[in-house]
């Protein structure tokens, strides 16, 4: 388990989208810059005065590539360092050399675990640890500044992964929210597209008994079944583009059908079975995913009893507007036939029911036929994640 873990970890990638230069970082270019011409102004006690003040300035320019690059300009950076000690000792400097402003580097120090890859955080990370040794061993420091010095280098590299843990889990739950978007969009895809397909075939076998005796009536079925390709290849275009869309999370597609849409739903059922609708109670303050899903809910049932009902003569549609519930009931008078295979569109209505909180039973009627039944909460809407700019 050990050993995969750290599989993992050396071989985990950069985080992806990494920003190259923001404002702050010129903010920070400048807040530093200005700090090391104050102090090469002002203070008096500084060793070697040229080579501190390249090193503070050296260290401030590596910021601006310390997203893109990490690791080099953490070795970039480190390295300098390690430079400057040896040289200290070489020429016996009687001071450590370098200005306050140099803890810019402290930056660098986030930066690799927040942007790097797993290897370049180990490489640097011994290259940093490498650089604190050699500072522990060339400057006479006591041990509880040296265990203080530890930690201030470590924080910033625990704030660094950190956030980028925090990023990591954000980005997760935002993918998980687009694809439960993406199945939505599905199911709307497939419950569109078989009922006007549904549609199309019933006015086509119409128009074909007809077309013999009554051309003008077969003339008007043709005309149905041109309308409903249209409507459907638009409904089709709009869904398909927004699956196509890789940073969709609730994108805002065409107005979605409703209860207020069901009679013009169920008069293009015009085919050999009858369909009564009944609405009932207050269905004005549904919410829009609810709204939605009651008509998809009908369209499904409606469809399936087109297809399937054997010896059904009648479809009732009942939708009831309760106080916090709205309950769909879409029965036909079939015979009782073993006709409980789930296919997508059955499987869409229960994940859909359930994803706003409800529940549905799709089965045989207490008489005869087929029966389903639907109780979703009225006031339930569809959570949105809104993404955050990356740090």
């Amino acid at each position: 388990m050990l050993r995969d873990d750290l599989r993992a970890f050396w071989t985990e990638p950069r985080p992806p989208d990494a920003p190259v230069r923001v404002w702050r970082d010129w903010v920070l270019v400048v807040a530093v810059l200005s700090g090391v011409v104050s102090e090469a102004v002002l203070r008096t006690d500084v060793v070697w005065l040229p080579v501190a003040v390249t090193e503070s300035v050296w260290l401030c320019v590596l910021t601006l590539w310390r997203r893109t690059r990490p690791l080099a300009v953490a070795a970039a950076g480190f390295g300098s360092i390690i430079v400057l000690q040896v040289l200290s000792v070489v020429f016996a400097a009687p001071e450590p050399v370098g200005l306050y402003s140099a803890l810019v580097v402290l930056i660098l120090v986030y930066a690799l675990p927040r942007w790097g890859s797993g290897r370049e955080i180990v490489s640097g990370g011994a290259l940093i640890l490498t650089t604190f040794v050699l500072s522990v061993l060339t400057d006479d420091i006591p041990v509880a500044d040296q265990i203080g010095g530890f930690v201030f280098l470590l924080m910033p590299a625990v704030v660094g992964a950190s956030v980028r843990f925090w990023d990591a889990a954000r980005e997760r739950q935002v993918e998980r929210a687009r694809s439960v978007e993406r199945e939505r969009i599905a199911r709307e895809l497939h419950d569109t597209v078989a009922h006007h397909v549904s549609a199309m075939v019933i006015r086509a076998q119409a128009g074909r008994v007809v077309a013999a005796t009554d051309p003008a009536a077969a003339v008007v079925a043709l005309e149905g079944v041109e309308e409903e390709g249209a409507r459907t290849l638009e409904e089709m275009r709009a869904m398909v583009a927004a699956l196509r869309d890789s940073r969709t999370t609730g994108a805002d597609l065409a107005p979605q059908a409703g209860v207020a849409d069901l009679g013009r739903l169920l008069r293009s059922h015009a085919g050999h079975l009858r369909v009564d609708l009944d609405l009932d109670g207050e269905l004005a303050s549904l919410s829009p995913a609810v709204d939605a899903a009651v008509y998809r809910i009908v369209q499904e049932s409606v469809t399936n009893a087109m297809r399937h009902a054997v010896e059904a003569t009648e479809v009732v549609v009942r939708v009831v507007g309760e106080p916090r519930r709205v309950r769909v009931t879409v029965t036909d008078d079939g015979a009782r036939t073993g006709r409980g295979r789930a296919g997508y569109g059955l499987t869409g209505l229960h994940e859909r029911a359930a994803l706003l909180g409800g529940r549905l039973r799709a089965g045989p009627g207490t008489d005869r036929g087929w029966q389903v039944e639907a109780e979703l909460p009225k006031g339930r809407t569809d959570g949105r994640v809104h993404s955050r700019p990356r740090r």
